[in-house]
């Protein structure tokens, strides 16, 4: 899965109806999420979230920018903010299964597009800037929207897309890639806003002036200040008072939390705390935050507490909002709270329904869902039951040796079950659009041809779900064999049946990509797709077959010994 955020900052903010027809342009496109729309009367600026793939992305802020163009005009403009353009500000940051690189080729892609059909000038700045100049929106924006007419008669300040000519309507955009800004607050029992300042100053990247033994200022020979700094990079901080919560908070922004995670600085900051004879009493998630950073925090004080970390998704994140506190003055709701769940958001998700439900659905007349996305259930029953063996084992004494290994097989069998439950869905997605394409209409010959070349495409599609099932059916496998021989004994035939599971997840995948090739006209997508179909589903029988056979003679011969003894 491939998650790009986007958030596109507009220059009106007191007009909805303005904001609404932009707003619609972006959630006229498929594949992408409007996630939050907050406009600001006094700035006379919308920020815009969305989120989606990077192909609809790309489209979505295209389309918005275009919008954007025709319904503000930039001449008219004033509000407190700096601008300079109707789409001031556009950053795509990844989220998840993208790199910066691949956003950085997105922002210069939609720049060249909007520079091109729209004839806005603009500049790319932080990740995606053409110069170190350019990387500071800061430097990119002086002079703001007044000051384009010369600035872009600068050769120093050539457009980086779009005509060196001044656009009254548009103004001029500047487009970016960045990393992903976590707004995070830090709650303290206390009233005092100078000791929440006091670690503010601590932790910030900026850190503070230098003091000497009796608390003056150390000052260099001009007699300026000297400062020492923070205890984080990536880290900007404030203390203030909030009088809604009646406490004062460290109010922080995590500018790339890969190098400074929230879990870090809250540990740290819980130390100074302590230190001043505070304490911290919980935190808060202002905005939305990837599944990568809670997850991290999860596993980081799972493993503090020398509990197994191959548990449910759900569970890892859990136990990151009782460790952080982050329900002490709100709810923290996880569908809404972390950006992949918005993102997998659906109604009527096959994996969302009851076991009674789901073989109901089955069952009836619809041809989807169907073997496919049984297999791909089996695969995830596989999964889970290896899981669950590993749990079982870790955290007992006799088994310490292997607590390390089992830990491991459990959290990439908690990976591989929920890339499985994806696919139950995915398949059934894959036949909903085939079907789809034979309804395209055939009256002409151009029309018969376009229809032709759908369903081929859907095809295919259709045929690298349960190629990606059985692929992964392999792996299911190999865990299966594993946790089996190391595994709890007590638990022995769990595993057995995660081996079983694996192969008719393997069989039942295999059958559909048969079926599904029986409808392709490409004999080199057949070729290949059939090789690796056959090695994956040979592979997959011959492991699971070995899980069969130790566990049926380990258990023939601790019930023998049973009769013996």
């Amino acid at each position: 899965m491939k998650i790009v955020e986007c958030v596109p900052n507009f220059s009106e903010g007191r007009d909805m109806a303005i904001i609404d027809k932009i707003t619609a342009e972006i959630q006229s496109v498929d594949g992408v999420r409007l996630l939050d729309v907050d406009p600001g009367a006094d700035t006379n600026r919308t920020v815009v979230t969305f989120i989606g793939d990077p192909e609809s992305v790309k489209e979505a802020a295209f389309q918005a920018i275009k919008k954007a163009s025709e319904v503000i005009d930039m001449s008219k403009h004033k509000g407190e903010h700096p601008r300079m353009g109707a789409t001031d500000v556009c950053p795509f940051i990844p989220v998840t299964g993208v790199t910066m690189e691949e956003c950085v080729e997105i922002a210069r892609t939609v720049g060249k597009r909007v520079g091109e059909e729209l004839k806005i000038p603009g500049y790319f700045y932080e990740y995606a800037a053409t110069s170190e100049e350019r990387r500071n929106l800061a430097n990119v924006r002086k002079g703001e929207y007044e000051g384009l007419p010369e600035k872009l008669k600068n050769p120093k300040w050539k457009p980086d897309f779009g005509p060196a000519q001044f656009n009254s309507r548009a103004g001029a955009t500047a487009i970016s890639a960045r990393e992903f800004l976590i707004a995070y607050n830090i709650n303290l029992n206390t009233t005092d806003t100078k000791k929440a300042t006091e670690i503010a100053l601590t932790i910030r990247e900026a850190g503070k002036n230098k003091r000497d033994e009796k608390g003056k200022f150390v000052r260099d020979e001009n007699g300026e200040p000297l400062t020492e700094p923070g205890l984080f990079t990536h880290c900007k901080a404030v203390g203030w008072y909030i009088d809604e919560y009646e406490m004062a908070q460290i109010s922080i922004n995590l500018t790339n939390y890969k190098i400074t995670p929230p879990h870090i600085v809250f540990d740290k900051v819980c130390e100074l705390a302590n230190e001043m004879g505070m304490r911290v009493t919980g935190s808060e998630l202002v905005g939305l935050i990837p599944l990568d950073a809670i997850l991290q925090a999860g596993n980081y004080y799972l493993e503090k507490q020398g509990s197994s970390r191959g548990i449910p998704q759900r569970d890892v994140i859990k136990a990151a909002i009782r460790s952080l506190g982050l329900t002490e003055v709100a709810e923290f709701d996880i569908d809404n709270k972390i950006i992949e769940y918005q993102a997998m958001k659906r109604d009527g998700a096959l994996v969302d329904m009851t076991c009674r439900a789901f073989t109901d659905e089955l069952s009836s007349e619809s041809p989807a869902p169907g073997g496919g996305s049984v297999a791909a259930m089996c695969g995830a029953l596989s999964s889970a039951l290896s899981a669950m063996v590993g749990n079982l084992t870790h955290g007992k004494p006799k088994y310490r040796k292997r607590w390390e290994r089992v830990e491991e097989i459990s959290m990439e069998s908690q990976s591989l079950k929920d890339a499985f439950i994806r696919a139950v869905d995915e398949d059934t997605d894959a036949f909903n659009k085939l079907f789809a394409c034979f309804r395209m209409p055939k009256n002409t010959k151009e029309e018969e041809e376009a229809k032709d070349k759908a369903i081929q495409e859907a095809t295919k599609g259709a045929t690298l779900v349960p190629l990606s099932v059985l692929e992964k059916a392999v792996r299911a496998a190999e865990l299966a064999l594993e946790i089996a021989e190391i595994g709890n004994p007590n638990s022995l035939s769990d595993a057995g049946v995660a081996g079983l599971t694996a192969r008719t997840a393997a069989i039942g995948a295999y059958y559909n990509v048969l079926i599904n090739l029986e409808s392709i006209t490409d004999e080199e997508f057949i070729r290949v797709t059939l090789d690796k179909a056959e090695e994956l589903k040979e592979k997959a029988i011959e492991i699971a077959n070995k899980v069969q056979e130790d566990v049926t003679a380990r258990l023939k011969e601790a019930l023998n010994n049973k009769d013996n003894g």
